[in-house]
């Protein structure tokens, strides 16, 4: 990992930049993949898991009994597992349902809002080297409090054309109406526009490689809304001399483990910590098993030394992490403070991991700086508030007069005559 000693203000926008690509060629790709999707449907769909999967497949959709073998591939501790975490998911979720309330603004004057939720969402789970089930949980669950009518979810296959039984059982109990096998650019390109086999959705949702994000990206300009941009994985830990160099490491590298493009941060204001961090680092690094990908991680992530906690909480900020360790003496004070960030755990026992799982908030999280102006995926990712309003005559002769001064200001004279024909009718 890299160290940097009290950096001045003026270089931290350098020293916070993320891991970078080069987007050119990838898009132009994507968006090849996507057309052949639009106009060939199933038949591009088929052609492009053979390509990029290496599987042909005759059947897209996961049959019941393919659901069967799932759950009795899957281990009794990781069903316990799976469901002590949906129930803490829906637990924290259900808290969340929006209440109605009629507002009078003037005699006369009602308005108020209603949730709905959105019918069609789909969800995208990546495959590879993790098979992500605990996302099935963070997205499926919350679809399915908010009533959802139809839960669609995409992910690829092995070269047997088998998905992962875990992510079968995790879509089973959460609440996914169907599940597809299908991945990459050709899942999104299914569910943006719709083939004879997929259903076209209002709203995608989900991680993926950069492919995936590309897409989603390009199909949210005309054809359907996503949940959020998204780009690699990242923490930052913020920590002075009480925190525990052992488990900082362990949260740096939980991090890294993610991908090759993840970017782990300790701002620290203890030159002690710094050392020992970085010595626990290289030797929990020598244990995992993808050793390989956390060190192209690390290449790229980062140990700050700064004056004190107020400058490191203005970098943190500066930074708008997906996800925020705060292990200090006074972290309950400074997590009052943050105001840009993802999510947020606070103490030596609230590692990521916790909320990556088990505790019940959302993983599905704002990268690459985006946490400055936007949320995590929530209940209110999966509805829409219609708002309403009654106006009767006693209410339009109390506002009326002023609708037609501003109506008339704007030069909009139909505006105008709407609310004028009202206030004279004798009715």
């Amino acid at each position: 990992m890299n160290i940097i000693r009290y950096p001045n203000p003026d270089e931290w926008d350098a020293l916070l930049k993320r891991p970078t690509l080069n987007s050119e060629d990838l898009n132009e790709t994507v968006r090849e993949i996507l057309n052949r999707v639009r106009t060939e449907g199933d038949k591009a769909v088929r052609d492009c898991e053979e390509q990029f999967d290496k599987v042909r497949l005759d059947n897209l959709q996961v049959t019941p009994e393919e659901f069967d073998e799932a759950e009795k591939l899957t281990s009794i501790e990781l069903k316990a597992a799976i469901l002590l975490a949906l129930n803490n998911i829906k637990t924290f979720h259900s808290a969340q349902r929006f209440e109605t309330k009629k507002v009078t603004t003037l005699p006369g004057v009602t308005c108020w809002q209603k949730a709905v939720a959105i019918e069609k969402v789909g969800l995208y789970i990546p495959g590879g080297m993790a098979p992500l089930f605990s996302t099935v949980l963070m997205l499926a669950t919350p679809a399915q409090i908010a009533g959802c009518k139809e839960i669609i979810l995409c992910t690829p296959p092995d070269r047997e054309g088998k998905i992962h039984p875990a992510i079968l059982y995790a879509a089973k109990v959460a609440g996914v109406t169907r599940v597809f096998k299908i991945g990459g650019v050709q899942a999104i390109g299914a569910m943006a526009y719709g083939t004879t086999t997929v259903p076209k959705v209002y709203k995608i949702f989900g991680p993926g490689n950069q492919y995936v994000t590309a897409a989603k990206q390009q199909v949210s300009l005309r054809d359907v809304a996503i949940d959020m941009p998204a780009g690699p994985s990242e923490v930052a830990v913020l920590a002075d001399e009480t925190a525990n160099p052992t488990f900082v490491a362990a949260d740096l590298l939980s991090q890294a483990e993610h991908g090759r493009d993840s970017q782990s941060l300790l701002i620290t204001t203890s030159e002690s910590l710094l050392e020992q961090t970085a010595q626990e680092v290289e030797r929990q690094l020598q244990a995992l098993p993808r050793k390989e990908i956390a060190s192209c991680s690390l290449d790229h992530s980062k140990l700050i030394l700064v004056k004190n906690t107020e400058e490191a909480l203005q970098m943190v900020n500066r930074y708008a992490p997906e996800h925020l360790i705060i292990e200090t003496r006074d972290y309950a004070e400074l997590a009052e403070k943050v105001v840009n960030a993802g999510s947020v755990f606070l103490g030596s026992y609230s590692p990521e991991s916790a909320g990556d799982y088990a505790s019940g908030t959302n993983h599905t999280l704002p990268t690459n700086g985006y946490a400055r102006a936007y949320s995590g995926v929530s209940l209110d990712s999966f509805i829409r508030k219609i708002t309403f309003q009654e106006v009767t005559q006693e209410g339009i002769r109390t506002i009326g007069p002023a609708i037609e001064i501003m109506a008339a200001n704007e030069y909009l004279d139909a505006h105008k005559n709407a609310i004028t024909v009202r206030l004279t009718d004798k009715k």
